[in-house]
């Protein structure tokens, strides 16, 4: 069962937060907006597949990781 958007949300922030990541570091690292990345964390948008990848490269984690 895939996490509803704010459970992604949560689970982004969480893993950004425990690699002492800004929004804006994890932004540029992805290649995506600062904004965005704050609309992700607060649940607001389901991401592709592809964001979702570049946030995984990001983190350094597997794509896995952002789905638990």
């Amino acid at each position: 069962m895939s996490p509803t958007p704010k459970q992604m949300g949560r689970r982004l922030k969480a893993l950004r937060e425990a690699r002492d990541l800004s929004r804006a570091e994890l932004a540029e690292r992805a290649g995506i907006s600062r904004e965005y990345v704050r609309l992700l964390e607060a649940g607001r948008y389901d991401p592709t597949v592809g964001t979702l990848q570049k946030l995984a490269k990001a983190l350094r984690v597997k794509l896995a990781a952002l789905l638990e």
